[in-house]
C-alpha cells in the first residue's frame, strides 16, 4: 500500500511538473529570490507568507491546549492546510469559506504551487484510535518546508524517501497520546536533518486544565548542543540565510 502511495503521489507529481511549463518555471525562479515570513497563531497553526501566497497550517478552535489563543483569522489564506479534522488541527467554523482547503494525502498543483500531503498514523496504534495525520511539504520563498502535524508514529523509510531533507521542519514535541513526545520529536528530527526546526505543539501560558502536553523545555533538553533562538510570534527565513550544515533550532511563542 505505501509502495503503491509513493508511486502514484511521484507520479501525480511529475505530472503535474510537466504542465506547469515555461511561466511556471520563471515563477518559481522569482520565487527564490524572496523571503519567507512564518507567524505563529499558537499551537501547531502558523501562518506561511512569502513567494507571493499566503498559506496557513492547521487552524484550530480556542479548546484544551490552545483555550487562551485567539482564534486565527483564515480568510486572508490562498491555501489552508489541514493535518486532520481534530479540534486544535484542523477546525473550519460554519459559514467560514476559504479559498482553497487541502485536508488529505496526495500530490496537489494549487496555483502553480506544490504541495504533497504524505499520510502517516496520528497515534501510537497505527491510526486506530486518531486516524490519520497529513504532513505537508511544499517549496515556497526557494525554501522546502516540511509541517509533520500531529505525526505519531516513527518515520518510515518510503516516507523519509518522499520527504526528502527540509529547510523547515515543524515538528510536534509536547507529546500526548496523538503526538510525538520530546524524544519521539528528537528521533524523527534525526531521521530527516534539516537545517531549522520549529517545534509545534507543546504546553504553552495558553493551555487550559485539561491540557496533557509538555513545556517545550523537555525537549530542548534532549537538543543540547543544537543552536536554540527564541524569536518570538515571527520569523523571517531567507534560503541563503540557512544554515550551510548543522541545524538550528527557533521557537516561536
Amino acid at each position: 500500500m505505501k509502495r503503491r502511495q509513493l508511486l502514484r503521489n511521484a507520479s501525480a507529481a511529475f505530472v503535474s511538473t510537466l504542465g506547469l511549463g515555461i511561466a511556471s518555471n520563471w515563477q518559481a525562479y522569482q520565487a527564490q529570490t524572496g523571503t519567507l515570513r512564518i507567524t505563529s497563531l499558537g499551537h501547531m497553526c502558523f501562518q506561511f507568507s512569502g513567494g507571493g501566497k499566503t498559506i496557513l497550517t492547521n487552524p484550530f478552535t480556542p479548546v484544551g491546549c490552545t483555550e487562551g489563543y485567539a482564534a486565527p483569522n483564515l480568510t486572508g489564506a490562498d491555501l489552508v492546510l489541514i493535518s486532520s479534522r481534530l479540534f486544535d488541527e484542523g477546525f473550519i467554523p460554519d459559514g467560514v469559506s476559504v479559498n482553497y482547503l487541502l485536508d488529505e494525502p496526495g500530490a496537489y498543483e494549487v496555483n502553480g504551487l506544490s504541495v504533497q500531503g504524505v499520510g502517516m498514523p496520528h497515534d501510537r496504534e497505527g491510526g486506530r484510535r486518531f486516524g490519520t495525520n497529513t504532513a505537508w511539504l511544499w517549496m515556497q520563498a526557494g525554501i522546502k518546508v516540511v509541517h509533520l502535524g500531529g505525526a505519531a508514529a516513527p518515520i518510515d523509510l518510503e516516507d523519509r524517501i518522499l520527504i526528502g531533507r527540509p529547510d523547515v521542519l515543524l515538528v510536534p514535541v509536547g507529546g500526548g497520546p496523538k503526538a510525538y513526545n520530546p524524544a519521539e520529536a528528537v528521533a524523527a528530527i534525526e531521521s530527516l536533518q534539516p537545517k531549522l526546526v520549529i517545534p509545534t505543539q507543546y504546553r504553552t501560558n495558553a493551555a487550559g486544565s485539561s491540557c496533557e502536553l509538555e513545556a517545550v523545555d523537555a525537549f530542548l533538553g534532549l537538543m543540547a548542543g543544537t543552536p536554540v533562538e527564541r524569536v518570538g510570534s515571527t520569523l523571517t527565513v531567507q534560503s541563503s540565510g540557512l544554515p550551510a550544515s548543522g541545524m538550528q533550532i527557533k521557537v516561536l511563542s
